[in-house]
């Protein structure tokens, strides 16, 4: 952890946070800053000298979203399948404790994920930000790759796209791609902003293509990437700037 340590007057000098936060080497942030592409709170900044507040100050650079320094926890965890959506379990199966044992924070999961499905899921202690994440005003988008019974046709994705009505409302696929038809079943990409109930297995299945195996690989901008089953990593920067963008944070 970079040592963003604030002055007696609790700023810091704001090309010391930058290289602190890894930007760039200290040098190379201050030519960003006289280049003029640093701001802070909507304003260009091109003193060098100027000092912010390291937990407050909306910084961008190049209009990426730098996040502010903070004690919260924020990671991603690629759950296994089998393991239970939540912190703790009355019937002693597997859950989201048991991958963060040594974690000190009291962690808490960003929405959740059918105990059959596999995939990437948020943990963290920020209370606001998991609201927002999981609140449907904000939309954010989830990525899924399922395994499929039969072979999905064009037609069926452009119905899929257009939107079907299940028992609880219509839903529709933001994207959808299949990515493989082989031996009497399909591996398709989908995305969507819905959270309902096992909404990706219901739309499926009332398309006629039942799930056999599924794994959300993305939520928002943040992806799974290479991270192993069962594994769990912190987000990057531009990760969780984006994220805290998403939901006006």
């Amino acid at each position: 952890m970079p040592d963003l340590t604030p002055d007696d007057d609790g700023l810091v000098r704001l090309q010391k946070l930058l290289a602190g936060s890894g930007v760039a080497s200290r040098r190379r942030c201050e030519e960003l800053m006289l280049a003029g592409v640093v701001e802070v709170d909507g304003e260009v900044v091109t003193r060098l000298g100027t000092k912010v507040d390291p937990r407050t100050a909306l910084i961008r650079v190049d209009g990426e979203r730098l996040p502010p320094v903070s004690d919260h926890a924020y990671l991603v965890l690629n759950k296994p399948r089998g393991v239970v959506s939540t912190m703790s379990d009355p019937q002693g199966r597997a859950t989201l404790s048991d991958h963060v044992t040594d974690r000190p924070e009291r962690l808490f999961h960003v929405g959740r994920l059918d105990t059959d499905t596999e995939g990437l899921i948020l943990l963290t202690n920020h209370g606001e930000l998991a609201h927002r994440l999981a609140h449907p005003s904000y939309g954010v988008d989830k990525t899924y790759v399922a395994q499929v019974k039969g072979t999905v046709k064009a037609t069926t994705v452009r119905q899929l796209l257009a939107g079907i009505v299940l028992e609880d409302g219509p839903v529709r696929a933001d994207s959808m791609t299949v990515k493989q038809s082989h031996g009497g079943r399909s591996i398709v990409e989908l995305t969507l902003h819905e959270g309902r109930n096992r909404i990706v297995r219901r739309m499926l299945d009332a398309a006629g293509h039942p799930v056999q195996q599924l794994t959300r690989t993305a939520f928002g901008p943040v992806r799974l990437r290479d991270l192993r089953v069962g594994r769990m990593r912190e987000l990057t920067r531009e990760e969780l700037g984006s994220l805290l963008d998403g939901v006006s944070l």
